[in-house]
């Protein structure tokens, strides 16, 4: 089964409110997660509910236990994708296979409790906004953590055409207009915080605290910094534009000095060549084409990906 828009029509008897979350190394977290999950799901005053979990290739036993879950309660949706697809795909699939008037997505590591789930709701109610989204007014963990979370986002504004909120979490509360409108994008290169300011609607924030969870993250430096190069190359050309501006400023200058130079020559009888200088010059022109070609390469690699039109993400199975 590919991706593509929600798979058929609503059923008559849809849920009021859909909440979706993502399984990799997820065991650890699970069984409180999933306990927590119901219990906001019933102070939320509707029968009509359901949690869909996608299994995004994890390596433990998180979709065992899953599914030994759903056998004591059907109103939980398993999604298993056929690998790996990455956090971003997963929640899609989730999104796309959500049937609520609400969707609720929420990361399952509980360092965001799903009991906060009431907050999104009166909020979105008294609003309503078609997004309510969180987003941590200051970010936890180590000055690490938190200066490269905030060299993320300033970044990432600073070059892109849309205006994405800072330190914006997963957990956010859709209507279900706005999911449907989201999954229209089509886009190949993902990323779901540029892709929702992107669709517009009222979109409103939440403060929230998040606690530091148990063990490692799964989101590396490495995986940061892809994520970050992703989304800059999806949401902007603006780096193009910058890379044309910086070649075409030193065409100017190095034209400059070669007229200097050729003034030299003629008055002074000295062209004031030499080696370091050549050697600096052409160290200099070796590293700006390098950089241009591989920003260039990005760019063109993003394009590739978008005209192959390959899913985002493969389902291998659905337990509905």
């Amino acid at each position: 089964m590919l991706t593509g828009p929600r798979p058929g029509p609503v059923a008559a008897l849809a849920p009021a409110i859909s909440l979706v979350s993502t399984l990799y190394r997820s065991r650890p977290y699970l069984q409180g997660f999933i306990d927590q999950s119901i219990a906001a799901l019933q102070a939320s005053g509707t029968a009509h509910w359901e949690i869909v979990l996608v299994n995004d290739g994890s390596p433990d036993d998180s979709l065992a236990y899953a599914l030994q879950r759903r056998a004591t309660e059907p109103r939980i949706v398993v999604v298993d994708l056929s690998r790996n697809f990455g956090h971003h795909a997963a929640m899609q699939a989730g999104l796309s296979h959500a049937r609520g008037d609400l969707v609720f997505l929420i990361d399952c590591d509980l360092e965001v409790p799903p009991g906060l789930l009431a907050e999104f709701l009166a909020r979105q109610l008294s609003s309503g906004a078609d997004l309510v989204y969180g987003y941590q007014d200051a970010r936890k963990g180590g000055w690490f953590e938190q200066a490269s979370g905030s060299v993320f986002w300033r970044v990432l504004n600073a070059v892109s055409d849309v205006r994405i909120p800072e330190n914006m979490l997963t957990e956010r509360l859709m209507t279900r207009r706005f999911v449907d409108a989201l999954l229209q994008l089509g886009d190949r290169n993902l990323f779901l915080g540029g892709m929702m300011s992107w669709t517009g609607f009222l979109q409103l924030g939440l403060p929230v605290l998040k606690s530091q969870r148990e063990g490692r993250s799964t989101y590396t430096l490495a995986r940061r910094v892809q994520l970050m190069v992703t989304a800059i190359s999806a949401f902007s050309s603006k780096p193009l534009t910058w890379l044309f501006n910086i070649g075409l400023s030193i065409t100017a200058v190095s034209f400059l000095y070669v007229l200097y130079l050729v003034f030299r020559k003629l008055v002074f009888d000295d062209a004031l060549v030499g080696f370091t200088s050549l050697m600096g010059l052409m160290a200099l022109s070796l590293g700006i084409m390098t950089m241009a070609v591989g920003l260039v390469g990005i760019y063109l690699g993003r394009v590739f990906n978008q005209v192959q039109n390959r899913p985002t993400f493969i389902v291998r199975d659905v337990q509905r």
